[in-house]
């Protein structure tokens, strides 16, 4: 995915974070106050991090009836977007549905069934 989006040479950093250093990095440098559930950094050109919250991923995909393994790769394919200069909105969403398509990611979420 990295390299269909961004190329071979840009060196992307991945860092699994916890919630109290996601929303540590969103405050200082997004000076926003909640825990996000996934980062962009764009450090130059060509390279980039992505921070990823999986706690917080979990409990925002059950919320949006996604499967964690779906909403980890949208997180994942948003950031990468965004590190190749997209903004929010119907082109970047349509370009999210686009890659997510193209490596075959399907949500499977599949609700529980009351007793």
């Amino acid at each position: 995915m990295k390299e269909r989006v961004l190329g071979k040479r840009y060196r992307l950093s991945l860092v699994l974070a916890g919630d109290v250093y996601a929303r540590r990095l969103n405050r200082t440098y997004r000076k926003k106050g909640y825990i996000p559930n996934v980062l962009a950094f764009p450090i130059d050109p060509k390279n980039g991090e992505i921070v990823l919250d999986p706690s917080e991923a979990r409990r925002a995909c059950g919320k949006r009836g996604e499967s964690f393994r779906f909403f980890a790769a949208l997180l994942f394919v948003h950031a990468l977007l965004h590190l190749k200069g997209y903004r929010h909105g119907s082109i970047m969403e349509k370009q999210e549905r686009t890659l997510l398509s193209l490596f075959h990611i399907k949500n499977t979420f599949r609700p529980r069934r009351a007793n």
